[in-house]
């Protein structure tokens, strides 16, 4: 499996339609302290919206919505993961991403299977305090080596850092900051896209995202 190599991460389907216009071809749906009746309206209409775009969405932590949603792929961070029915996930068709940030992080996702890893922080990220230190490009290229699978690099990542991350062994590259705190967002996917699409045009045109 391959993903596209331009991940962004948005909380809301507010978001969702000022950015899909850019062009994204994967995204992953990040609700945070919601009620349940409100988790499973966003992720059916995200759903929505991505099958018109053509994009593949991510669901992050809710599990069991996204399986009666019917949404075809879940993110779970280690604490999701430890609660998780993997076997039901796995039942319902459900790729399966994974958050580390440590060699032990590592290893339980591994054991799991995943469809992707990601990692992070690669630097430095405003977006919350983190317990673990920046990774660095140095971990990436030591993880890729590891991974029978995707390695998504996250955290503190901007287009001018992009090209390193890849050259050190990324596959994609998950932005949240860079976009949703910019001035100008919609601008801010536009040019994730562009400088993103070497990497894409590598891509056979009948993986280049999730699900086939």
């Amino acid at each position: 499996m391959q993903l596209d190599p331009f991940y962004p991460i948005v909380p809301d389907t507010a978001w969702l339609k000022r950015l899909l216009p850019a062009g994204l071809k994967l995204v992953q749906l990040r609700i945070k302290d919601a009620p349940a009746k409100i988790v499973r309206a966003e992720i059916g209409e995200s759903l929505r919206l991505c099958a018109d775009a053509g994009c593949q969405l991510v669901v992050n932590d809710y599990w069991r919505e996204a399986i009666e949603a019917g949404a075809d792929f879940v993110h779970l961070g280690q604490e999701d993961l430890a609660g998780a029915d993997l076997g039901a996930i796995r039942d319902a068709g459900l790729k399966l991403g994974i958050s580390t940030h440590s060699d032990e992080e590592l290893g339980i996702a591994l054991d799991a299977n995943p469809d992707y890893v990601a990692l992070g922080p690669v630097y430095p990220t405003l977006l919350k305090k983190m317990p673990w230190a920046p990774q660095g490009l140095e971990r990436v290229t030591a993880w890729k080596a590891q991974v029978p699978c995707p390695l998504v690099a996250i955290g503190g990542l901007t287009p001018d850092r992009a090209a390193g991350v890849f050259e050190a062994g990324a596959d994609t590259l998950a932005v949240i900051t860079d976009i949703v705190t910019h001035e100008q967002p919609e601008e801010r996917a536009q040019t994730w896209v562009a400088i993103t699409d070497p990497w894409r045009r590598r891509l056979s045109p009948h993986t280049r995202t999730g699900r086939q």
